[in-house]
């Protein structure tokens, strides 16, 4: 139960294992790297930035709440949404494909997204590799906009509206407002990939 938003912010940001430690050390080097953009390009310093970079702390603070109830080995809670999505998925084969494979199969596919959901996490929290984190974010959401959109008790436009900003973050990276993408890079770095400039 969550009496109200405070109390359940509260209860994240404190809660004992060892996860709590790094999303303080993530919140800090976050702040750490948005007061070194802010301090050594005049162009980063406006409220709208302010805004971008607020509204990325809370879609990584998000994804990283969402790998708490996916720490390896406990898969519990992840193979009963897999369930939800082998019987209501919107697409017969998503459901089939996560019902004979994914299922059976947990052992190896449930580190697997608590880690793509850890790296999106990271990724908006740092403002590192923003674009990629956004794109994997935006895949993630697809999966879970079809695979639940007939799941009782669901309403599928909640993950359509986690698909939007996550596509919004792939059009205009927000890593690159007072993130890690906006920090100065190596020329030589910069200039040899042009890979590295679009997950950027």
């Amino acid at each position: 139960m969550r009496p109200n938003p405070l109390h359940d912010a509260a209860h994240f940001l404190t809660q004992p294992g060892w996860f709590t430690p790094v999303f303080w050390l993530l919140l800090l080097a976050s702040i750490v790297t948005a007061m070194l953009v802010w301090r050594r390009d005049p162009a980063q310093r406006s409220p709208r930035n302010i805004g971008v970079w607020a509204l990325r702390m809370l879609m990584g603070a998000m994804w990283w709440q969402q790998t708490l109830w996916k720490v390896p080995p406990n898969f519990d809670g992840l193979k009963f949404w897999m369930q939800q999505e082998a019987d209501h998925a919107a697409i017969a084969l998503q459901g089939a494909l996560v019902r004979d494979i994914v299922l059976p199969n947990l052992a190896v596919f449930g580190p697997l997204v608590y880690l793509v959901e850890l790296a999106i996490a990271v990724s908006l929290l740092l403002g590192l590799l923003s674009r990629a984190g956004a794109l994997l974010g935006l895949l993630m959401g697809l999966n879970l906009w079809l695979g639940l959109y007939s799941a009782d008790n669901e309403w599928p436009w909640t993950y359509m509206f986690l698909v939007m900003i996550q596509a919004w973050f792939v059009i205009d990276p927000p890593g690159r407002v007072l993130g890690a993408d906006a920090l100065p890079r190596h020329r030589g770095v910069a200039a040899s990939s042009a890979v590295l400039s679009w997950v950027k």
